[in-house]
């Protein structure tokens, strides 16, 4: 989960997915991932999968988009975390 790492952002934001929780339940995860010296646009990405990017969203959602529309939302929200979570890397 280090900066060097190319392919820990994305590989985050799918562990993230099946994870459901609160934005305050998610806060004791992050810092255990930063004290271990996880980079931290990995960790803010897997944050926001957890928060955003979930499978019960996806049932709620299903409910009032149809599927291309929630196939094109989470499209969307997926590539906006990953490049939030390069763009963190970057810069810190």
């Amino acid at each position: 989960m280090g900066k060097s790492v190319w392919w820990s952002v994305p590989v985050a934001v799918l562990i993230g997915v099946p994870m459901y929780s609160n934005a305050a339940g998610i806060i004791p995860i992050v810092q255990a991932l930063v004290g271990k010296g996880a980079a931290l646009g990995t960790v803010l990405a897997f944050m926001m999968a957890v928060i955003g990017f979930s499978f019960p969203e996806a049932i709620i959602l299903r409910r009032v988009l149809k599927l291309p529309l929630l196939l094109t939302f989470f499209a969307i929200v997926a590539a906006g975390i990953i490049l939030v979570g390069y763009l963190f890397n970057i810069i810190l």
